[in-house]
């Protein structure tokens, strides 16, 4: 009568939302989300197909993950001068570089939102989770791919399902980690005695110099869809990182998740006199704010020096609401470790389905992970990691 069974269902948006949150309880990047990211894909054509899995007890839903397909580079990590050996050999080998995979997360997330019910002890987590792991694997053989992956597992999560998907012939990749701020300070000024003097000294400088910067704070953005996506591309283009279609967001996202969330998603608007020169996508949650997503405009961004001016709008953001913490994201790590941010962990365990390249994989996985390639942690940025 207590038996838990597993299935995969074809999007998030087929499971019942309250069952869904009951799992995940308190994140912004909940039922709603996944349902708008999924619904923004479908209506453009663009982004990856996405799904999900659950762990059912007679009909109730106790455990779920978002999933979603991919046609894998195995060059993706490299970022920099190697970008361009990885490009060369997949003009070459493109079906070699290239693989099918089915993944456990999402490629609008930054962590893998696997969830239980809190109705489940701990033999049933542990009964759920070898559940999913097989059921997966089963349909990753049933689509022919030849990867399952457990994208962005936090150290939690990690320590939770490591020994399961050793057992199960995962190997673990370091993936890119998290930047997070922690602001236990009482006012701006306390959190400026916490940075070097250098430090305070570039911010108060370039705060000085920021000129006329006019910043609104909305969760309608009924009217700028347009720019905001475009700021978000220009921006993505210019980063000199490239993670392909684990980086692209699908036309219409922004405007998705803002109907979706409501007034948990806010957009912090920069405005030089009468043009759109910047935005932030921030998520709410009760102790803690997501910075989404950052666009800007060059060469007035750069003039105005917007990225210090976000910076110190989101601080005071969260230090207005009482919100102890600041999430940052991946990428671009050393300005958010200069502004005293700390690197959070993450990993990817990935599976292959044929016996002697699982066996290569799990021997290379040391010098495979996307933390070595990221030009900010190569350069050392790493070393201040949490």
């Amino acid at each position: 009568m207590n038996a838990l069974s597993a299935r995969t269902v074809d999007s998030v948006a087929a499971v019942e939302a309250a069952a869904w949150d009951a799992c995940l309880p308190g994140e912004a990047e909940c039922h709603a989300y996944y349902s708008a990211c999924e619904a923004a894909a479908s209506a453009s054509g663009v982004g990856l197909r996405m799904a999900a899995a659950i762990v059912e007890q007679r009909g109730r839903v106790v455990a779920v993950a978002p999933l979603f397909r991919l046609s894998y580079r195995l060059d993706t990590p490299l970022q920099g001068r190697l970008r361009g050996l990885g490009e060369a050999l997949f003009r070459r080998l493109p079906g070699l570089l290239t693989l099918k995979a089915l993944c456990v997360g999402s490629p609008y997330a930054e962590r893998c939102h696997l969830g239980f019910s809190p109705g489940l002890d701990a033999a049933g987590r542990a009964e759920a989770l070898g559940l999913l792991i097989g059921t997966l694997q089963r349909q990753a053989a049933a689509e022919g791919a030849q990867l399952v992956v457990w994208k962005d597992l936090a150290p939690a999560q990690e320590q939770e399902a490591a020994g399961p998907l050793a057992q199960a012939g995962f190997a673990r990749l370091a993936s890119l980690p998290v930047a997070v701020l922690d602001l236990p300070f009482r006012d701006e000024a306390g959190y400026l005695a916490s940075l070097s003097a250098a430090t305070r000294k570039d911010i108060r400088r370039k705060l000085a110099k920021a000129g006329a910067v006019r910043i609104e704070f909305r969760s309608d953005i009924a009217g700028l869809e347009a720019q905001i996506d475009a700021l978000y591309e220009s921006t993505r283009a210019r980063s000199g990182l490239d993670y392909g279609d684990l980086e692209v967001l699908p036309p219409g996202y922004f405007a998705a998740v803002a109907r979706a969330l409501g007034d948990r998603a806010v957009f912090a608007l920069y405005w030089i006199g009468p043009e759109l020169a910047a935005f932030n996508l921030l998520l709410l949650e009760a102790d803690r704010v997501v910075d989404k997503f950052l666009g800007m405009r060059y060469p007035l961004a750069r003039e105005h020096n917007l990225y210090v001016v976000s910076w110190m709008a989101n601080i005071r953001f969260c230090m207005a609401r009482g919100i102890g913490l600041f999430q940052s994201g991946q990428t671009a790590y050393a300005s958010k470790l200069r502004f005293g941010s700390r690197l959070v962990p993450s990993a990817i365990h990935v599976r292959h389905r044929s016996r002697p390249l699982q066996w290569a994989l799990r021997r290379a996985s040391p010098w495979l992970g996307f933390d070595r390639f990221d030009p900010d942690l190569a350069a050392g940025a790493g070393r201040k990691a949490a």
